[in-house]
């Protein structure tokens, strides 16, 4: 201990503690439904993170209030055989719930939980009542996130969804100094992933599963056009903010939207040497360096009232460290 004692630095009185959260990574755990012989299905990966009122186990090495990470796993899982998967929303509320109404000590609990995306197999049409296919055609994810004596904030989203138009893409007028290489281009293939996040802003009694598949039905809808002549982009921040508003425009439960997509460029093959003209139908994807945009955009009353509460909250953090310093 007198060794310890001697590797620890002096004191320091002007510092404060802004953040001290600890929790679960990578809970991963497949939740079986049945209903008589038709079985349904929902994977899983959830990380769980707490703050406690105190930081009094990072500050002084005291763990009485610490609730255990084992513990905060085999909750997750207790919660699951108990209450089901109903929605990933509603799952990630449970959680919140559980560990904000439990444990007095905890001041704040972030969920994360992500889906693998399973969907029932089909033959001929008719789908199969226990057999299942991995469809890799975006993540569904969402995060809770509660303080206490604060509102309960879910967000949603979808990631890892790639998209793809050969035509109605271009990128003109832009810019150009003595760097500039870039040929300006009128018809090209626009490939993106996407990754896409919302919030709901105050947490109410939503059909979740409902309104994540017309936000990705918005979001195709955007980037494509329509099926028999699609939508010109200019550019990839210009399909960016069709999405976002197609969606605002639509889904009234949405207070914000964030919207990220990296782009996949695809250059023409030179097929001269090879005594060949390539007419646009043979391209090489370049992977790296790829291009990335991002932008968020809400609605103007949420972030009032967002700017509101998070005055309160500070306002609150400094009360408690007010008191802990007396």
């Amino acid at each position: 201990m007198k060794t310890q004692e001697r590797l620890l630095p002096a004191q320091i009185k002007d510092l404060e503690v802004l953040n001290c959260e600890y929790g679960k990574n990578t809970i991963k755990f497949l939740r079986l439904h049945r209903e008589g012989k038709k079985h349904f299905v929902k994977e899983v990966e959830v990380c769980a993170h707490l703050r406690l009122t105190s930081p009094q186990e990072y500050l002084d090495g005291n763990n009485s209030l610490v609730i255990p990470t084992d513990t905060i796993k085999n909750t997750v899982l207790v919660l699951a055989k108990k209450n089901g998967i109903p929605s990933l929303e509603q799952f990630a509320i449970d959680i919140c719930n559980h560990f904000m109404t439990t444990f007095c000590q905890v001041a704040y609990v972030k969920t994360y939980v992500q889906e693998v995306p399973w969907q029932r197999l089909h033959e001929d049409g008719v789908p199969h009542i226990h057999s299942f296919i991995c469809v890799p055609d975006g993540i569904r994810f969402c995060e809770a996130e509660q303080c206490r004596n604060g509102p309960l904030v879910v967000f949603a989203g979808i990631k890892d969804l790639k998209l793809m138009k050969t035509t109605q893409s271009g990128f003109e007028g832009f810019c150009k100094d003595e760097h500039t290489t870039l040929p300006e281009r009128h018809d090209r293939i626009l490939c993106g992933e996407l990754f896409c996040k919302w919030s709901y802003g105050e947490c109410k009694d939503f059909d979740f599963d409902c309104i994540w598949k017309k936000i990705r039905e918005c979001i195709l809808e955007a980037f494509a056009g329509p099926p028999d002549c699609g939508e010109y982009s200019p550019s990839y921040q210009k399909t960016v903010n069709c999405i976002q508003m197609l969606v605002l425009s639509r889904v009234s439960q949405v207070q914000v939207i964030e919207v990220v997509l990296n782009n996949t460029f695809y250059n023409v093959v030179d097929m001269k040497n090879l005594g060949l003209t390539n007419d646009k139908e043979v391209f090489v994807p370049v992977e790296a360096p790829y291009g990335s945009c991002a932008c968020t955009l809400g609605r103007k009353k949420f972030f009032e009232v967002q700017a509101h509460m998070l005055r309160d909250e500070r306002k609150c953090q400094l009360g408690l460290a007010a008191a802990q310093g007396n």
